[in-house]
């Protein structure tokens, strides 16, 4: 079993490097994602206050799926992640991908679901998915960075939140991740 769980790392340590550095630094927008592109280039320059709500103004702009019906599956698979039931998360956000296929706020969610219900290779799986479609994620980002975490990866997780802090310099929870992370890494080429 300990074999496995060491191939099964490397396997997914390959496949997060080749995700991580393989999408573009910015990512290609449809005219309709003027307001958002606006939002995270604010994001960049905001003072700590004001970074916040930004922020909170692009998490708005994500979850916006264009559909009631498609956003009431969104929300019912929040409603029952944040209530710490990820099958039934799960089965929603499937539904909602399935429905959506180009909705990353879809795959996002999943992969939280995912990690609630301790399924790492579909939460890794949704990650990617999340940051084909939109690689400015921030969240998901910091997920990858949890995951690695948990897969005893520092290095790599530290190098998944300086990334979230190149988007979201104000992310107080990737900070702190970092400050954990620090002495961990310290004299480790980065």
């Amino acid at each position: 079993m300990r074999a496995f769980k060491i191939h099964f790392q490397s396997i997914v340590t390959a496949l997060l490097l080749t995700v991580m550095f393989s999408l573009p630094a910015t990512p290609v927008l449809a005219a309709d994602d003027v307001k958002l592109n606006k939002l995270y280039g604010q994001l960049l320059e905001a003072e700590e206050g004001l970074a916040q709500r930004i922020a909170g103004e692009i998490e708005l702009e994500l979850s916006k799926s264009g559909s009631a019906s498609l956003d009431l599956l969104l929300k019912r698979g929040r409603r029952a992640f944040e209530a710490g039931n990820s099958d039934v998360a799960i089965e929603h956000l499937t539904a909602l991908t399935d429905h959506a296929p180009e909705f990353s706020e879809g795959y996002y969610w999943r992969s939280l679901a995912y990690i609630q219900a301790e399924l790492f290779g579909p939460a890794f799986a949704d990650l990617e998915h999340t940051l084909t479609l939109e690689p400015r994620h921030y969240g998901a980002i910091e997920a990858l960075g949890f995951l690695l975490e948990e897969l005893n990866r520092p290095k790599m997780a530290h190098e998944a939140y300086e990334r979230v802090l190149s988007i979201h310099p104000h992310h107080k929870d990737v900070r702190n991740a970092l400050d954990r992370l620090g002495p961990e890494v310290a004299g480790k080429a980065l």
